[in-house]
């Protein structure tokens, strides 16, 4: 690398949500009223280009001792400098999710809800919230279809690598 060449400039807009940033991997647990209940592994990466207002997310899960590929989506989180935040998420499933929410940088906490759920037959309604404890992010994903109210569907615990 060159000595004199500047580091990469983090824009403003995503310095508040910078630890995310770099690779996260860990286990989390499924379920819903229609489906048994199931463990997984999950690699999170959070990615940002240099001067841009915009953070790359990229998901994938597997199940647990086989590794076969489970689920994977992928996307893009725009927080802005007020504390709200624009997320649109594309799903392996074709499914995809624009949503919003907000974000505190105190407590590194976001918390989304979709505003639009777009190619989904039965799903009407997603949130997640993602939280930093102790080091480790955590996550939990809430979901309704058209004959099921809010119901908790996903959670996990993630470590840097």
């Amino acid at each position: 690398m060159d000595a004199n060449k500047e580091p990469p400039v983090v824009h403003p807009a995503v310095a508040a949500l910078s630890f995310l940033l770099g690779t996260w991997r860990g286990q989390g647990e499924g379920g819903y009223p229609t489906i048994n209940s199931f463990s997984y592994a999950e690699e999170l990466h959070f990615s940002h280009s240099p001067n841009k207002p915009v953070i790359g997310y990229t998901q994938k899960t597997w199940k647990l001792g086989s590794g076969e590929p489970m689920h994977a989506e992928s996307g893009y989180w725009r927080p802005k400098l007020d504390g709200t935040i624009e997320v649109v998420i594309a799903q392996s499933t074709g499914l995809v999710e624009v949503q919003k929410g907000t974000y505190s940088t105190e407590q590194k906490v976001i918390q989304l809800q979709s505003e639009m759920v777009g190619n989904a037959s039965k799903v009407k309604e997603i949130r997640r919230c993602f939280r930093m404890v102790d080091g480790t992010l955590c996550y939990d994903v809430e979901m309704a279809t058209n004959t099921i109210t809010l119901q908790p569907h996903l959670k996990a615990a993630l470590k840097k690598l």
